[in-house]
C-alpha cells in the first residue's frame, strides 16, 4: 500500500490564482510582497488531516484557500469541543506565533482543502518592517476578539435553531473571512459537526431562517440574505 507523504511534504508554490486570494498580499510594498510569494507554500489538506495538532511547536502562519477547516480542543482528557469554523478567506495562528507557543488547539480539514503556509520566520519579518501588514494583523486580533466573545455567548444558548444562526453568521464574518462573500459552500453534516447537533436538526434550523428570509438554502451551500438579523437571531418566544 502507498504511503501517502505529511501535508509539508507535499507542499508546493502557489498558482496566481491562488495569490489572488490571499488578502494580505496587496497590501505589502512591492519588495515584501516579492519576497514574501517566494516563501509561500501551499498543500491539499484531505478530510481529517490535521494542519496544526495540538502541543506540536507553531512553525506557519496559516490561510485557507479552498474548502473548509474547524478548529477544536484536545480531546485526550474528554469530550471535543470544536470552537469555530474556518472557510476561504481565513488566516490563523498569529497569537500563537506571537506569543512563539506550541499549538494549543487541532486544526483540522471538514472536506478537501487548500491551504497556504507563511513561515513564521518571514511572518516576524514583516511584523518587523510592514505598517500595513501589522496594521491587517492587529485587525485579525481585534476581530477574532469579538468573534470568540460572541462564540461565549452563543454556548449559553440552548435553542438549536439560535445556535445554528449565531455560528453561521460567524461563517460569513467579512474581515476574518473575505473570501467567503454572501455565498459559503457547506453541507449540513459540516455544519452540525461545528454546531455540535445532528444533521437532521441542523437542516431545520436552516429551513425556519429560511422562512425567517434571513438565508436561502441552495445546492451546495448556504446564501446569507440578511447578515445582521443572522447575528443578533433569537428565538421566538412560546
Amino acid at each position: 500500500m502507498a504511503v501517502r507523504l505529511q501535508l509539508r511534504e507535499r507542499a508546493r508554490s502557489p498558482t496566481p490564482r491562488e495569490l489572488a486570494d490571499i488578502p494580505w498580499l496587496g497590501m505589502l510594498s512591492d519588495a515584501d510582497r516579492l519576497d514574501v510569494t517566494s516563501h509561500l507554500v501551499v498543500s491539499t489538506a484531505e478530510p481529517g488531516e490535521r494542519v496544526c495538532r495540538f502541543g506540536r511547536a507553531s512553525t506557519f502562519w496559516f490561510g485557507v484557500i479552498d474548502g473548509m477547516l474547524k478548529m477544536s480542543n484536545d480531546a485526550a482528557g474528554g469530550a471535543q469541543i470544536t470552537f469555530t469554523g474556518l472557510p476561504p478567506g481565513a488566516w490563523f495562528g498569529e497569537g500563537t506565533l506571537l506569543k512563539r507557543e506550541v499549538y494549543r488547539y487541532n486544526i483540522e480539514a471538514l472536506r478537501r482543502s487548500t491551504v497556504a503556509g507563511l513561515p513564521s520566520a518571514v511572518f516576524n519579518h514583516l511584523l518587523d518592517r510592514s505598517i500595513p501588514f501589522n496594521r491587517f494583523v492587529v485587525n485579525q486580533l481585534n476581530e477574532r476578539l469579538g468573534q470568540f466573545i460572541a462564540a461565549r455567548e452563543i454556548d449559553r444558548q440552548n435553542h438549536p435553531d439560535a445556535r445554528v444562526a449565531r455560528n453561521l453568521a460567524a461563517l460569513f464574518h467579512p474581515v476574518l473571512y473575505p473570501g467567503v462573500g454572501q455565498w459559503l459552500r457547506i453541507t449540513q453534516q459540516e455544519l452540525g459537526y461545528l454546531v455540535g447537533l445532528s444533521r437532521q436538526r441542523v437542516n431545520q434550523a436552516l429551513s425556519a431562517l429560511q422562512r425567517d428570509q434571513m438565508i436561502r438554502i441552495e445546492y451546495g451551500g448556504v446564501r446569507v440574505l440578511d447578515l445582521d438579523r443572522l447575528r443578533q437571531y433569537a428565538p421566538p418566544e412560546t
